[in-house]
């Protein structure tokens, strides 16, 4: 005698960035189709790496965990479109991801890990290590944590006596095209670390890192106040899209 299908069992709902556009298969599979498709796509990546891969298709592999009954890529495709590329959806703030049709808390969680452990292996290349004879991976490091944010962000790069980076802090967040600071607030940080040098970093969210007569202003007013208690200013780094402006390159240090 034929079962009621009305008494079938039926699966179990998934949060909102989990559920199947498809008809739900037995036992949790996902049609062959999506399985083959991501299959492929990992097999292509691992023989091939990144290079191999536009950015979507990244991030695509980067979905597969947080959605694992779905086809990722119409939202990976959206993440791209509204963003730009994969660098600019990494350091989205997470109220805009949310607003992108199907960034549920378990997208939203896989792409601010990705973020944070980017961030944390450049910072690894830095932190206690000399900073002047490492130039290239504090830039790295500077363009990796602050180059496609969408708002500017003020940090203060603090070195002891060897120039070793002893502490790495933001100072102030803004808009997208000012963050307040407070030289006074930076020199009374320097002197609570023992610090005996700085590097300034903020980044310029319109991507051109030209100094503004106001970024030039203020470097004075925080170098003025850093000598007069025995701390130098190596540097005021602006971190554009593409490229950094460098004071003391520029001749404005």
């Amino acid at each position: 005698m034929a079962s009621d299908p009305s008494f079938a069992e039926r699966p179990l709902p998934f949060a909102h960035d989990e559920v199947a556009e498809t008809a739900p298969l037995p036992k949790g599979r996902i049609p062959s189709y999506m399985a083959d498709h991501r299959r492929r796509l990992r097999e292509r990546f691992l023989s091939g790496g990144a290079d191999a891969v536009p950015d979507y298709e990244l991030l695509e592999l980067l979905l597969f965990r947080a959605i694992p009954r779905q086809d990722v890529k119409p939202l990976a495709r959206r993440l791209i479109d509204a963003f730009g590329d994969l660098n600019r959806v990494l350091a989205a703030p997470a109220p805009r991801l949310t607003e992108i049709d199907g960034v549920g808390p378990a997208v939203l969680c896989e792409i601010k890990v990705v973020e944070a452990v980017a961030h944390r292996m450049a910072r690894a290349r830095v932190m206690s290590r000399p900073v002047l004879s490492g130039w290239e991976p504090l830039l790295d490091y500077c363009r990796t944590v602050m180059a496609h944010r969408d708002t500017e962000q003020f940090r203060v790069l603090f070195l002891d006596r060897r120039n070793v980076l002893i502490a790495d802090e933001t100072q102030g967040r803004g808009t997208v095209d000012h963050v307040p600071v407070y030289p006074r607030e930076v020199v009374k940080r320097a002197l609570e670390l023992n610090a005996s040098a700085l590097i300034l970093v903020h980044n310029h969210p319109s991507g051109d890192p030209t100094p503004s007569e106001s970024d030039i202003a203020m470097t004075a007013r925080i170098e003025a106040a850093a000598q007069a208690v025995g701390v130098t200013l190596h540097d005021h780094l602006v971190i554009g899209k593409s490229r950094e402006t460098s004071f003391r390159a520029d001749g404005l240090l």
